[in-house]
């Protein structure tokens, strides 16, 4: 039998939500109802006060392991290089910003001198305003030079909040300037009628890189005269793309610059980053250019007050009678609750859709025993809503009117949500980084912000809330690409080939791994050679062969059966788990049944309805070794690190009773395996170790699938991903190795790096998977430490001593660990 662990790409499970009462630590009054944020009024409590109320009472106070506090600082000034317009600087003025901080200088002048730079420094520094600035002076430039369009800027962001937010800004900023400056979105929202004028009068086109891929390039004599003036590309968020969309991205933009230069442009990057690890060398990796990095971070910060929070253990418990925390998910609740009575302006942080929609459920419901109006300043926010709903909401925090958000990371980027006191973050995002940016969305205006981390029941969670040393005293992470990816490389040459033919002189653009690859796609029938280039010869869109997103296939819509109408989507590869035949379904408060999940037509079928419980799917998943690339060996076991193939099947489905987490019964289902290859790590131990551990066979399947579940959540420390990018398989006698096997696989298509980079960090990874198993305080393995949200297996069967007698004789002789970099990304 083979124990699984999946990525989300495969497998979405549902949390099933454990809400026990508590007394709120903010005292309630029937009446209480504060007409606007306390900060509004100027009585703003400092960020300590706030958390003191938090957690008033001896019962919360005890859920706070930690408390970093990060001092105020002082920002240092600087003046704009003289060549930046004169008008320009007057509406920076007009927008009360009297003199730049230093950075935002340095990489307006890097900018104006025709150098790709990289800003990377911390959430609410200005980064916008440094590239805005020379981009504006240039389209001015542009607009007087010629009689018509003139010089262009094209922006990219990951999502489409963040571009409508920066058009926003951006108008707001350039009104001074009058029709000069003509910024417009471009994307899937925009109505059919705007998009023409978008292609013939705009300079300043807004857009994200799916957009892009789809719609730009491919009708790139469309935009031939944007593209012929295009001076500046801005990428926005840089440090979000990494894995899988990250290659995809860097693809799409080797195309851009082909594209680009077959109408005389050579556009110059300015890229914009949280703080990261060597951004220079990521960006560079992303745009295919030598990049300068300005990083020196010259903006004041107002304090932060940062808490550790961790939910305590109810009398409740789950799989195999092993203890359970209060979830994630409740505690955010009413904190993001208690926060809202305070008239405290708060975002919390919500890893999946589900949870951002139960939080706001639980927390409108408690507002609403405190003040029906109060219910009402609640509300979430994730992907897959419509357009307008998303542009409501977006509008509605900006303006103070919603006092609190339960989000996904949708809102993670840098959409202006200036004014916030305080961010909840509901389990660790998977990345320092990650979680220094949405710690860094409140106190944009300069004010003190408070921000907590609530700990979910997992390992990881567990580890680093008494370990803090980990959050605060280590650098953030490496982004994370692989361009070279064939799996991503192929279908993005074919994209080239249809848009213009690729000819000897382009190949050196997309990477070293083209040679190999062009000969394949000639055999597959995709690309044909003439004696000018490859040409594409399919009647079929290039750019349709692959989803930069990495999901894979059309979304499958939501419709609700009585009325026709569409609720949203959900990615393909996330519906045969999420939307399932029988699934429980969340929107906006409301509560879904699946009805029919069509495969072929892509979509489900619901209804709205009222059940006392929620789903979870089950799965089971094969693994097999198609290449070994690189084997080391630890003691008598190995190492490896290579290609695998992995089958999953989504085969049944939980009921779980909401209030309990209680198990009421399973429903067997049937849909089609899904086949992926990929990347992976393995580790084999030999019948003398498991001799040497005290492991028996008995007890032998436990043990390693306790490590599998343990390492995949620790991962996350090591790499930049988090479990749910990952996938896991242990097998007591694999018939590829011959031996007890664990494997840890990327859940992408031709693999992210991940995988990889856990190879070069193996024996500071599986120690810290060691530690993090033997230190935790329960008897026989829990959710804090072995067992997994998303087990197709139902955490069975898990032996945590076993799992530590295991990892301790496997390192014993582990060899020093390689630390250079993985090759691959």
């Amino acid at each position: 039998m083979a124990f699984n662990h999946l990525p989300a790409a495969m497998h979405d499970a549902l949390e099933a939500l454990s809400v026990t009462p508590v007394t709120h630590s903010v005292p309630m009054a029937k009446n209480h109802r504060p007409s606007r944020p306390t900060g509004e009024t100027g009585s703003r409590p400092s960020p300590g006060q706030v958390l003191d109320r938090l957690s008033r009472g001896e019962s919360r106070a005890a859920r706070i392991t930690h408390t970093e506090h990060l001092p105020a600082r002082a920002g240092r000034h600087a003046v704009w290089p003289h060549r930046i317009r004169s008008e320009v600087i007057a509406a920076v003025e007009k927008a009360g910003i009297e003199h730049p901080w230093a950075h935002q200088a340095e990489a307006a002048e890097h900018a104006l001198d025709g150098a790709s730079v990289v800003i990377a420094t911390g959430t609410a520094s200005g980064k916008s305003l440094a590239y805005l600035t020379p981009v504006l002076s240039t389209l001015l430039d542009g607009a007087e030079a010629a009689n018509g369009r003139g010089t262009t800027a094209l922006y990219l962001a990951p999502t489409k909040a963040l571009a409508a937010d920066q058009r926003r800004a951006v108008r707001e900023l350039a009104a001074p300037l009058g029709n000069r400056v003509r910024a417009a979105v471009y994307d899937g929202d925009t109505p059919v009628e705007e998009r023409e004028w978008v292609r013939q009068y705009a300079n300043y086109v807004l857009t994200n890189p799916d957009m892009l891929h789809r719609g730009i390039l491919p009708s790139h004599p469309r935009w031939s005269s944007f593209l012929r003036s295009l001076r500046y590309v801005v990428i926005d968020e840089c440090h979000t793309y990494r894995g899988v969309f990250g290659s995809h991205v860097a693809q799409v933009l080797r195309r851009l610059r082909r594209v680009c230069a077959r109408y005389g442009s050579d556009p110059v990057f300015l890229l914009a980053s949280a703080t990261s690890a060597e951004p220079a060398l990521a960006a560079g990796r992303l745009t295919g250019l030598p990049v300068t990095e300005v990083s020196d971070d010259a903006s004041p910060r107002g304090e932060m007050v940062f808490a550790l929070w961790e939910p305590p253990l109810t009398e409740l418990h789950g799989e195999q009678g092993a203890p359970v925390r209060r979830t994630a998910t409740a505690e955010t609740a009413d904190l993001l609750t208690d926060l809202a009575v305070q008239g405290v302006r708060s975002v919390a942080f919500v890893r999946s859709r589900r949870g951002a929609e139960l939080i706001s459920v639980i927390a409108q419901e408690r507002l609403a025993e405190v003040d029906r109006s109060l219910a009402r300043r609640v509300a979430a926010y994730r992907g897959g809503y419509l357009p307008e709903e998303r542009r409501a909401l977006e509008r509605a925090l900006h303006s103070g009117e919603l006092l609190g958000l339960a989000a996904t990371t949708a809102l993670e980027l840098g959409v202006d949500v200036s004014g916030l006191d305080a961010v909840l973050i509901a389990g660790y995002p998977g990345t320092r980084a990650s979680l220094w940016q949405q710690a860094g969305r409140a106190g944009r205006s300069g004010e003190g912000a408070l921000a907590i981390l609530v700990a979910r029941d997992d390992p990881l969670d567990t580890f680093l809330v008494h370990h803090p040393e980990a959050i605060f005293q280590q650098p953030v992470e490496s982004t994370v690409l692989d361009p070279d990816n064939p799996y991503v490389l192929a279908p993005h040459l074919c994209a080239a080939a249809a848009e213009l033919p690729l000819t000897e002189s382009d190949l050196a653009l997309f990477g070293p791994a083209v040679p190999d690859l062009l000969p394949q796609l000639e055999a597959a029938g995709l690309l044909r050679r003439r004696s000018t280039g490859w040409y594409w010869t399919r009647r079929e869109r290039a750019a349709d062969l692959t989803d930069i997103r990495g999901g894979g296939g059309a979304p499958v819509r939501i419709v609700e059966t009585g009325t026709g109408r569409l609720l949203g989507t959900v990615d393909e590869a996330a519906s045969h788990a999420s939307v399932h035949e029988g699934a429980v379904h969340l929107h906006q408060g409301r509560t879904y049944l699946v009805r029919e999940l069509d495969l072929k037509d892509s979509v489900a079928l619901v209804e709205e309805a009222n059940p006392p419980y929620s789903t979870t799917a089950r799965d089971t998943t094969h693994i097999s070794v198609l290449s070994t690339d690189t084997e080391i060996p630890w003691g008598a076991g190995r190492l490896c690190y290579g290609s695998v193939e992995v089958t999953n099947q989504v085969v049944s489905f939980l009921r779980r009773r909401l209030i309990t987490g209680e198990v009421l019964g399973e429903t067997k289902l049937d849909l089609p395996p899904r086949t992926l290859r990929t990347r992976a790590v393995w580790w084999t131990v030999t019948e003398d170790q498991l001799d040497a551990a005290r492991i028996n066979p008995e007890i032998l399947g436990g043990a390693l699938h306790a490590a599998e579940h343990a390492s995949i959540g620790m991962l996350p420390l090591f790499a930049t991903c988090d479990r749910w990018d990952i996938g896991g398989v242990s097998v007591p006698l694999h018939p590829d190795t011959l031996l007890p096997t664990v494997f840890v696989y990327d859940g992408h298509p031709g693999g992210a790096g991940f995988a990889e980079r856990a190879f070069h960090t193996a024996r500071s990874w599986l120690t810290a998977t060691r530690e993090a198993i033997a230190s935790c305080e329960c008897d026989s393995g829990c959710p804090s430490c072995i067992q997994s949200p998303k087990c197709g297996n139902g955490n069975d069967p898990l032996h945590k001593r076993g799992a530590v007698r295991l990892l301790t004789e496997l390192l014993r002789e582990a060899p020093e660990e390689d630390t250079s970099s993985p090759t691959a990304p």
